[in-house]
């Protein structure tokens, strides 16, 4: 067993911006092994390394000295190739990316914010709690670039909105399908939680929600009743998610049980976990985003169309960060760079305030039952 540490560094913002796109932990082992299965030789990884070949060889002798274990089948005249505990060390390494990033996410706003005291005084911080969602992470280094930071706590839905009316955040996050019916799992959920007067909308973005599958959909899913055939196994996401109440939403109108379904125990914590679960044979399907199966080599089978909005209290409207946010999501060059995401589309209010009353059908059919009462 070997132990692990971690490390963080400072680069200034845009200075690599392909570097800056990868993700915020790494491990120089894993970019070498990468590059060796790419270029199928010590000369061409290093070469796309940018490094020496005597230090690639080197590198890989002492790793293997470290771990104990040999990395490289070093035959003569052949082409290299990774041994085969050298290719489970890339799919640890894929697997704990895809379960750990919102945590790692979190781990990278808390440092950013902590150091952003220091560097820039005047820079501005927004706590948020939000659902993990692909365009939050980007909405926080296009904000970061105008010094907004943006300290997100990826949760589920739900937690998120709690998170916001225990006073643990200024801006939550969390997503509902279109018109709900009043009496769905959805807004029996959310209406407890959000209060007209209290709470305001901030318009945000549309995405679609469906099955990852493996590529070519080998078993042809096309609805949630496809989801029960025999000997297919899905992968759920945790419970208090707004994808696991969209899940649980769907079954229940089709009078399917939940129960009844393969692998709805088995629950992953982001979008691109499941989608990590699926590419890696553990599961045949799950629910999640067009984005998050894409970047996995996955197929994606759109079942669902749903709003992703920000909620902050009435009050915090017009303090300085939120007016900042604001701005942001209605800017032109926010709008282009949403759009660049498979599966999301921009909305004509983003960055506007919305009231509960106007866009989420459960307020408006009280507020109509009582006007026809009256």
């Amino acid at each position: 067993m070997q132990h692990i540490e971690l490390s963080y560094q400072w680069r200034p913002l845009g200075a690599d911006p392909a570097r800056n796109r990868q993700s915020p932990l790494r491990n120089p082992l894993m970019d070498l092994l990468q590059a060796v299965r790419d270029a199928g030789a010590i000369g061409g990884a290093a070469k796309s390394l940018g490094l020496s070949y005597r230090h690639v060889w080197g590198e890989l002798k002492r790793w293997e000295q470290s771990l104990g274990q040999p990395l490289i089948l070093w035959e003569k005249g052949q082409a290299a190739k990774l041994t085969g505990f050298a290719d489970k060390l890339l799919w640890a390494e894929r697997q704990a990316q895809a379960r750990l990033m919102p945590q790692i996410n979190a781990l990278q706003a808390d440092l950013e914010k902590t150091f952003a005291v220091a560097f820039d005084p005047a820079h501005w911080a927004l706590p948020m709690f939000a659902s993990h969602d692909d365009a939050m992470v980007l909405l926080r280094e296009e904000a970061a670039a105008k010094a907004l930071h943006l300290d997100m706590r990826f949760c589920g839905s739900v937690d998120a909105i709690r998170a916001l009316n225990e006073g643990r955040c200024h801006v939550a996050g969390f997503h509902a399908p279109w018109q709900p019916d009043v009496q769905s799992l959805v807004a029996r959920t959310y209406k407890p939680l959000l209060k007209p007067g209290q709470h305001k909308l901030i318009g945000f973005a549309q995405r679609a929600q469906g099955l990852m599958v493996r590529q070519g959909n080998p078993w042809g899913l096309q609805d949630w009743a496809d989801l029960f055939r025999p000997g297919l196994t899905f992968v759920n996401r945790s419970p208090g998610t707004g994808t696991r109440l969209l899940l649980d939403q769907s079954l229940q109108e089709r009078g399917l049980l939940a129960g009844a379904l393969s692998g709805y125990g088995h629950e992953e914590n982001s979008h691109a976990a499941v989608a990590a679960c699926i590419a890696a044979g553990r599961a045949d399907v799950g629910l999640g985003m067009a984005h998050a199966a894409q970047v996995h080599g996955l197929d994606f089978v759109p079942l669902a169309q749903e709003h992703y909005w920000l909620v902050c209290l009435a009050t915090a409207l017009d303090t300085e960060p939120v007016v900042q946010l604001r701005h942001l999501l209605g800017s032109a060059a926010w709008q282009v760079r949403l759009q660049e995401l498979s599966g999301y589309s921009t909305v004509p209010e983003a960055g506007q305030v919305q009231s509960l009353r106007s866009m989420l059908p459960w307020w408006r059919f009280r507020s109509e039952r009582h006007t026809a009462a009256a």
